[in-house]
């Protein structure tokens, strides 16, 4: 008979520190967002091989008191919860109390670390979850932690770990993600003595994005603002011309905490749908602030995971709020006669001289007496009847240490409203009259005169996309022409299958299907849609089945839309195929009374413009 052992406290640790630590990444993440709830803001991490050899962690932060250091290596000890009770009002970004205890446990941790009201610090070392020194030193206000050997005593961990370049790359990633899910601290990264990146810390999202992605993505970006029924968004949404091939350019945090969810995603892929090319995703960083009842970050340890509550409801209202940000934003690519190399952003070899955490607090302090001394200097020349001073002695004054709260780019804001304004859209009635139409190209494109600019429009994509929107139309109006089946096709539905359909019945006839129950779990389909083009007439009844099984949300099934693009790419004129000018006038008439003209159902662009700036560059009549 097997005996059942009470492991020691090391193994226990070290079995324990698997699910926190998995790679240098999960040291990183752990210990900045420590960082971030002591309130720093500025925080330094350097790495060296990947993080495997050396991590450092730098911050100017409130720092732990010297009688609760030890505490702070403890398992499951904290500062950020008392309770279960506090679990669901949490705003902070730990609080298992996990990370340090686990990081101790799998490598050698020194740390340092001063509160402000105290004149010196301490240093605490811990190797493999084992005290080692503790002694008060000198030390700047805030905390360092330096990890140093991770997984040196669990080989079988260390084995599994990719290259010092592989692992760097994920540490890499990761500090982008916190710089855009906190706009307001700075920080700065560095990799083997080399500065990757830094941020300044003043509240602009779009400058980080410019800092990280560079200028072709920073110069494609919509800012974006929602509020409704205790969820607000904050953030910027990418122009169709920069889609990615994977969601690995979705990012969102939820309450300043950056996560993965698959009914936050599958909400903004709905909202682009009419501007995403199939197997294409879009680009945005958008930040979510709800209500700490409505939704539990208790999920998992890596804390990447969140759930909501009312999801349908919290789907739709996502959704709804991207495409109306989208729609009331021209989506018209301009196409650049430039051939020189595009600005590739400053990601690497930075030359500016930026200050570690300690440092900026002695900085920051300079710079409020010398915004005491100009507002003492202001008050005596304007204010002739008062004696007011203000001896630099006194706290700082709040106007000068507040730190706003986190808005994307109020100015670039303000001008995206003053653009909304005053600026015509190209594809509207009111642009409509001053349209020139040059003729016809490659019995395809039409060229059109407007301002100063030359509109092209792709006449199948944009016949495709009007004769798109009637079909759909005809859906919404249950309107779709139906052909009977004799025999009827006979099905055999699951469980799970039977219950979706008969929840789902009226979309299924909406579409033109006629389905009959046909005793115990089979059905007979008697009518289906005309004009399938490529589908059976069971594959498709499948197809649309499948998915309502897999996301049963609201919305229009993928598979119905699939069905109803191909139809309209089917009966659109087609290119290289001559039509008249009385035609062309016709389609673009009917293409100007669509919510969204720019892009056809599968994604592509219906018109593209040129400027007369960027032909006259390339005609030297223009010289920069």
């Amino acid at each position: 008979m097997a005996i059942i052992n009470v492991l020691d406290h090391q193994t226990i640790d070290k079995i324990a520190a698997g699910e926190v630590v998995e790679r240098p990444a999960s040291v990183v993440k752990e210990l900045v967002e420590n960082a971030i709830d002591a309130g720093a803001d500025a925080i330094t991490v350097e790495i060296k091989d990947g993080g495997i050899s050396f991590i450092r962690v730098t911050d100017n932060g409130g720092g732990i008191e010297k009688t609760q250091v030890r505490n702070a290596f403890l398992r499951h000890a904290t500062s950020k919860i008392a309770s279960a009770d506090d679990l669901t009002s949490l705003v902070s970004l730990g609080f298992r109390g996990e990370a340090l205890a686990s990081i101790a446990a799998v490598s050698m941790v020194e740390l340092i670390s001063k509160t402000l009201p105290d004149l010196t610090g301490i240093r605490y070392v811990v190797e493999g979850g084992i005290e080692k020194e503790e002694e008060e030193i000198g030390a700047p206000d805030g905390t360092t932690v330096m990890v140093r050997s991770l997984f040196y005593n669990t080989p079988p961990r260390k084995k599994f770990l990719k290259q010092p370049q592989t692992e760097g790359s994920y540490v890499a990633d990761l500090m982008e993600h916190l710089a855009m899910s906190n706009p307001g601290i700075s920080f700065k990264f560095i990799m083997n003595g080399q500065t990757k990146f830094y941020t300044n810390g003043n509240h602009d999202l779009h400058e980080i994005i410019y800092r990280i992605y560079g200028k072709e993505i920073s110069e494609q970006l919509v800012p974006f603002h929602f509020n409704v029924d205790g969820v607000v968004i904050d953030g910027l949404l990418g122009k169709p011309v920069i889609n990615r091939a994977n969601r690995s350019y979705e990012i969102f945090y939820v309450n300043g905490r950056y996560i993965k969810s698959t009914l936050i995603s599958k909400a903004i892929e709905e909202g682009y749908r009419t501007y995403l090319m199939q197997h294409k995703f879009p680009f945005c960083v958008l930040h979510f602030q709800i209500d700490t009842s409505r939704i539990d970050v208790n999920v998992h340890p890596t804390k990447m995971e969140v759930r909501i509550a009312d999801e349908p409801l919290f789907y739709d209202t996502v959704r709804n709020a991207i495409y109306q940000a989208l729609h009331e934003t021209e989506m018209i690519p301009e196409v650049t006669l430039d051939d020189k190399p595009k600005d590739k952003g400053i990601k690497t070899n930075i030359k500016e001289t930026v200050p570690e955490p300690f440092e900026r607090q002695r900085i920051a302090e300079t710079e409020n007496r010398r915004c005491d001394a100009k507002l003492v200097a202001s008050e005596k020349r304007t204010n002739d009847t008062t004696n007011y001073t203000m001896p630099l002695s006194q706290p700082v004054p709040d106007r000068v240490k507040e730190i706003p709260v986190y808005q994307v780019s109020k100015d670039l804001i303000q001008n995206h409203s003053q653009m909304q304004l005053f600026d015509d859209k190209i594809l509207s009635d009111h642009a409509r009259v001053q349209y020139e139409i040059i003729g016809q190209l490659f019995d395809t494109y039409w060229l059109i005169s407007y301002e100063d600019k030359l509109l092209i429009i792709d006449q199948h994509a944009a016949h495709e996309k009007v004769k798109y929107e009637r079909f759909m139309k005809r859906f919404r109006d249950h309107d779709i022409v139906s052909q009977t089946m004799i025999p009827p096709m006979i099905v055999t539905l699951s469980g799970r299958e039977e219950e979706c359909y008969l929840k789902h019945a009226e979309d299924f006839h909406a579409l033109g299907f006629v389905v009959e129950e046909f005793g115990g779990n089979e059905y007979a389909i008697r009518s289906v849609p005309l004009d399938l083009y490529g589908y059976t007439e069971q594959d498709f009844f499948r197809e649309i089945l499948d998915e309502l099984l897999a996301e049963p949300l609201k919305g229009t099934p993928e598979a119905i839309r699939i069905r109803i693009a191909t139809m309209a790419c089917k009966a659109a004129v087609k290119g290289n195929m001559r039509i008249s000018r009385q035609e062309a006038e016709q389609l673009i008439d009917e293409l100007l009374t669509l919510e969204n003209p720019y892009h056809c159902p599968h994604g592509r662009p219906t018109i593209i413009s040129m400027s007369k700036y960027e032909i006259e560059k390339k005609f030297k009549r223009i010289v920069t």
